[in-house]
């Protein structure tokens, strides 16, 4: 059973060293994939770089940055193949940034022919 890990942290937070950070998460990546967990996963660029769109009365309408302004922006995602989801919250507790931010897991909806 697949599962996404969404990973939500503040980008100006002061007390995270980047490179230790950093480190982490390759030392992650390897584990995840060494354990063959790791279906896929990426970081993402600042939300200073997002736009959204949406469409309404027919018309789209693009805005500069996220949908909803939060203190803590989606900032990376990783999919996991795991057979649970208490699988998965294990794996998801390992994400460096779990320490502090938040890692929402949710599972892939799949649709049978």
């Amino acid at each position: 059973m697949q599962f996404l890990a969404l990973i939500y942290s503040t980008e100006d937070a002061d007390d995270v060293d980047f490179d230790t950070l950093i480190s982490q998460y390759f030392a992650f990546d390897e584990e995840v994939k060494a354990a063959g967990v790791l279906v896929g996963g990426n970081a993402l660029q600042p939300v200073s770089t997002a736009t959204s769109v949406r469409l309404r009365d027919g018309k789209s309408v693009v805005t500069d940055g996220p949908f909803a302004e939060t203190k803590e922006q989606l900032g990376g995602y990783y999919l996991f193949e795991c057979k649970d989801l208490d699988e998965a919250l294990k794996w998801a507790a390992k994400i460096p940034s779990a320490r502090y931010g938040t890692i929402e897991v949710r599972p892939i909806m799949t649709f049978d022919d």
